[in-house]
């Protein structure tokens, strides 16, 4: 458990680096670490234990809170199967999706088919509740009230507290996305949510193969989760400050649309290190992608050297050439310009770009040119972050 939680990254890059001194001759002169998802949390475990591991550090969609992840994943499979008739089938996921998009897209300004930033998107899943019987363009009142949880946040139901937050809207019917993450094929098959949820409990915290999801306590077992597991599994602790002595950059993004992890998970993290240490503008920025899936994938520009090649491989466009200008020059990034293709296939030619801000700013149109184009775009702090 504590291989996996922290320590055996730790000791790759020991040994990596002895292997390096011992076949060169000489130390690496830098040494970065790049991950997403549960490799997103390995990148903030290192920068909180082991600040002196690496120079630079990338951290994509980080599972940083891994036991309320996990609680989170049991929230929405009880959400959809507690009662037969509020499972949402994959079929209805365009439905939510497009009704999420009617009433959010043009909030930034321009109609592409994005919710730019879903914080200000007040979608009501009640607005596409069928009338009268059951049809394939409206959700039933009790699919109603499952989509209703899987948006909303994970609370103790005895002191009300967050355990975790929900998702965004806008991106349910993507490929590869709550189909997935969340709702399964059909009903009783598990999607992956649920399947880490069901054995994370069962083999890593009751240790009863036997144990059953529907007896979850959101209350007393999340305590006892937490208690057992979450100083070797978390990676939430704040104080980054022997990171940043050391001279350690730290750049972390997370996809508006991710249906594995909750983006508001990043963002809740980001804005705990700024409480406990002020502004991080010299050493750690966080960057919020409109539309993209979990680590890569979605509708809008999705392309920034996160595992799939950048048109131009230069520091305003690939995350890792950012981070080593960033640790080399001491140039921090003010933006990154992502890049779509047309059908998500590069073969098939560059369909928009865009700027990624550094929250809390987000892209703003300029009010004239392609909006296809990131030219277009400046970054700004909306009136909704302003105060962050």
């Amino acid at each position: 458990m504590i291989d996996f939680g922290y320590r055996a990254v730790h000791e790759t890059s020991v040994q990596a680096k002895a292997i390096v001194r011992e076949f060169y001759g000489k130390e690496p002169e830098r040494s970065y670490f790049v991950g997403c998802s549960d490799g997103g949390r390995e990148a903030l475990m290192e920068a909180q234990r082991f600040p002196a591991d690496f120079h630079g550090i990338v951290a994509g969609a980080p599972a940083s809170f891994w036991t309320h992840l996990n609680v989170k994943g049991l929230w929405d499979e009880r959400a959809l199967l507690d009662n037969p008739e509020s499972y949402i089938p994959p079929s209805k996921l365009p439905v939510l999706q497009n009704a999420a998009l009617a009433a959010c897209d043009a909030l930034d300004g321009v109609k592409d088919g994005l919710i730019q930033n879903p914080t200000v998107c007040h979608f009501d899943p009640a607005e596409i509740q069928c009338k009268g019987t059951d049809s394939p363009d409206c959700l039933t009142a009790p699919q109603v009230e499952a989509a209703k949880k899987i948006y909303g946040p994970v609370k103790n139901p005895r002191t009300g507290a967050s355990i975790s937050p929900g998702l965004s809207p806008g991106a349910e019917a993507v490929a590869a996305n709550w189909r997935t993450w969340i709702t399964g094929a059909g009903y009783g098959q598990l999607a992956i949510g649920a399947f880490f949820a069901n054995y994370f409990f069962a083999d890593m915290v009751f240790e009863n193969p036997k144990w059953d999801f529907h007896t979850l306590n959101f209350d007393s077992d999340v305590k006892l989760t937490d208690d057992k597991l979450g100083s070797v599994l978390n990676a939430t602790d704040p104080n980054l400050r022997p990171f940043k002595a050391r001279g350690g950059k730290l750049i972390q993004y997370h996809g508006w649309g991710d249906a594995a992890i909750p983006p508001q998970g990043s963002i809740d993290y980001f804005e705990t290190v700024q409480s406990a240490m002020g502004t991080t503008k010299s050493f750690y920025r966080l960057f919020m992608v409109p539309g993209m899936s979990h680590c890569g994938g979605g509708p809008g520009a999705n392309v920034f050297g996160n595992g799939t090649a950048v048109p131009q491989a230069d520091a305003a466009h690939d995350v890792v050439i950012a981070l080593d200008q960033w640790v080399v020059h001491n140039i921090a990034p003010d933006q990154i310009i992502a890049t779509g293709f047309v059908d998500g296939n590069p073969a098939k030619g560059v369909a928009m770009t865009r700027p990624l801000c550094p929250y809390p700013q987000e892209p703003r149109y300029k009010g004239a040119g392609d909006t296809n184009s990131a030219a277009s775009f400046v970054c700004h702090a909306s009136a909704q972050n302003a105060k962050k």
